[in-house]
Formats: C-alpha cells, structure tokens, sequence
C-alpha cells in the first residue's frame, strides 16, 4: 500500500507542476497584461506597399463578398494589391472574381492547405511589395487596418500578428470561441508585449515584411497548423512578432458544436505535432542561445486549452480534498486553481460579461468533456486537411 501510495503521490505531484505553472503563466500574463500600458507605434509618415492574400478553398458563397470588402479597405489604392487564392472554386465564382479589380491564383490540390495555397500564391506574384497579409476567406478588416499595420512596419517591426475579433455571436458556442479568442488576444499576444516576447501568430490578419514572408513559407509544408509552425520558424531567428491590438480584422466564429469539434480536432493533432516535432529543441534554443522567445513558443505548444483547465482545476482540488496525503494538499491546489480562475476572467473583455453569457457558460462542462475526448482522439487528425465550413449570414 505504501508503494502504491508513493506512486499516486509522484503521479499527483507531476500533474500538478504541470497545471500549477500553466495557471500562474496565465495569472501572470493576465494580470500584468491589464495593469502595464503599452503605447502604439507613431503614425508612420509614408506608406508601405501590401499584398493581400485571401486564401479561399470552396465557400463560392462567402469568398465574394469578402474580396469585395477587402477592395474597400481605406488605403491608398494603388499601394495595396489583393490576391485570391481559388481552391476547388465553382467557374462561375472565378468568373465573377476575374472581373473585378484583382488577381486570381486559380489552384486545385488532391490534398488542399493553406500552406499550399499560399505557396501558390507567392509563385504567381510577381510585382514588389514591402509586406505580405493573409486573410481567411471571412475575414473583413476594419477600415483602418491597413494604416494601423504601416505604422508598426515603420516603427521597425517585421512581423505583426492583427487583432481578431468575432463578427458573429448569436449562439453560445459562437459566444465562447468569441470569448476565447479574445482570452488568447490578450494572454498570448497583448501580454506576451509586456515580457518583450513574441505575440503568438493566428493564421490570418497577419503580416510579415514580403521577402521574410517567402522564405518563412519556403520552410513550411504544415497540413495543420502553418501559423502556429511559422511562430517557431520566426522566434527560433529571434525574429520577433509584434500585436496591432487596434488594428482589427473581423472573423466568423464557430456556430455549430460538431464543426467547433472538428475544428479544435485539428488544432490540438497541429498543436502536439509540432511539440513532438520541435519540442527538444526549445531547451537547446534557451540554455545554448539564450532564446527564451522561442522556448516561450514551444513551452505554449506543451500547454492544454483553457476551457480543459477551467474543469481540470477544480476537478484536481476535489481530488486532493478527498486523498489527503497523497501529493500536494488542497492548499495549494486552491491556490493553483485560483490563479488560472483570475487569470482567465481578466482577459475577457467586459463587453462579454452581458446576458448572453449565462447561455454560453452552461455549455461549458459539454464542451469541456468534448475536449478531453478529443485528447484521445487526435491520431490522424492532421494527416488530411479538416475544412471548417462557414456560414454565409455571419457578416
């Protein structure tokens, strides 16, 4: 008994350095993410020349539009260049696409990626541009984007990850991807400013100077997750990526439980892939070349998503309460659990904290069981391309 005591006690002791740091990044990042101000860039005295590209695969009824509101960007025009990426487009979208006042990268993948669309579409870029900007297909940038970006490119930065915000909220999952969103904007983008860390890349409303952004992508043949490995690509130059938190680009969340869990299938397979992948080479980056940027990167690749913590910690602390002796006692799992608790409720912006929110937070323990299934269902999830399909009423 007291060896199989000893082995729960080990056991417990683990799990909790592992949550125990996870909730004090968060309080940390969180709390001192609010209480530090950080000024934005000067307005920048000339203009940069931007190639946009959105990246398109299927959705004929939402990619319209977009292009659309893209073309309307408040900018001077001639100093910014859209680029749709086509990908298994119908011939009558492509058609009504060629005829307005942009280009078309028409391509066609047994195995479609974001990665390949935009290996694409760089291929057929041919005139100089002094950044590259990848949006998704229902993306809409607000109309000073493009501005609010010039000013952190002349202020010297050659990576700069957008502000994405929600434009749909009408069901609770929709509310909680919003919420969760803005939880990671603020602990893994805003906050990370505050250590001089890098901002943790999304996948589109960012922006890398044009060269950089070429021969990042040249490294990249990622399935899933092409942002998150770009963050590595980068950290691991100590090339550091900057967060616009005014410069807004406007992104559908998910409405629909079985999309939200085949989208976050996706993510977690890219998310421990990369860990497996790289993970080793964070410790050699920190202790040889003193790049903690990058091992924060790989450290955030090792990390659960915040709504399995929300159920984890006091899932844990009801666990030590009832096997006192056995690992850390419940004091310091109420401690643990309090700081993942704070650090998670002051990211979230006040507007949230309305109505709607009682709706969404009744979904989480549903949500949260789906998550941790999906822990032990990730084999395979990023061998083939999920498409996470959008609703054409979420502008």
């Amino acid at each position: 008994m007291d060896i199989i005591k000893f082995i729960f006690s080990i056991i417990f002791t683990l799990i909790f350095i592992y949550l125990g740091i996870y909730s004090l990044y968060l309080f940390i990042f969180s709390v001192l993410g609010k209480l530090i101000k950080q000024n934005p860039p000067p307005a920048a005295t000339a203009y940069s020349k931007f190639v946009i590209y959105i990246c398109a695969y299927k959705e004929d009824a939402i990619i319209l539009s977009s292009a659309a509101q893209a073309l309307t960007i408040d900018y001077p025009k001639d100093k910014f260049h859209i680029c749709v990426i086509a990908d298994s487009m119908q011939p009558e979208t492509i058609e009504k696409l060629k005829a307005m006042p942009l280009q078309v990268v028409e391509v066609v993948f047994e195995s479609s990626t974001k990665s390949k669309a935009l290996h694409a579409a760089i291929a057929a870029t041919h005139q100089d541009f002094d950044a590259a900007v990848v949006f998704d297909i229902d993306n809409i940038a607000a109309p000073d984007y493009l501005h609010q970006i010039n000013n952190y490119l002349h202020d010297g930065n050659r990576v700069i990850q957008g502000h994405r915000v929600a434009k749909n909220t009408e069901t609770p999952v929709a509310i909680l991807d919003a919420i969760s969103e803005e939880i990671n904007n603020h602990i893994f983008r805003k906050a990370q400013q505050v250590f001089k860390l890098s901002a943790a890349i999304i996948g589109s409303g960012m922006v890398l100077e044009f060269k950089l952004f070429k021969d990042t992508m040249a490294q990249i043949d990622a399935v899933g997750g092409f942002d998150k490995e770009m963050g590595l690509v980068l950290t691991r130059q100590k090339i550091h990526v900057a967060y616009a938190d005014k410069a807004y680009i406007y992104d559908e969340k998910v409405s629909n439980p079985e999309v939200f869990k085949k989208q976050r299938r996706r993510w977690l397979s890219a998310q421990f892939n990369l860990l497996k992948t790289y993970g080793l080479t964070g410790f050699k980056e920190l202790f040889v070349h003193g790049n903690f940027d990058y091992f924060n990167e790989i450290y955030q690749t090792a990390i659960l998503p915040r709504i399995l913590m929300l159920g984890l910690m006091p899932l844990m602390l009801l666990i030590s309460l009832l096997t006192p002796g056995i690992g850390p006692n419940w004091q310091w799992w109420l401690v643990a659990t309090a700081c993942c608790y704070i650090g998670i409720l002051v990211a979230i912006p006040a507007g949230f904290f309305n109505g709607k929110l009682l709706g969404a937070v009744l979904k989480i323990p549903l949500i949260f069981f789906t998550m941790l299934a999906l822990l032990f269902k990730l084999k395979g999830a990023n061998k083939k391309f999920i498409h996470t399909p959008h609703n054409p009423g979420a502008n």
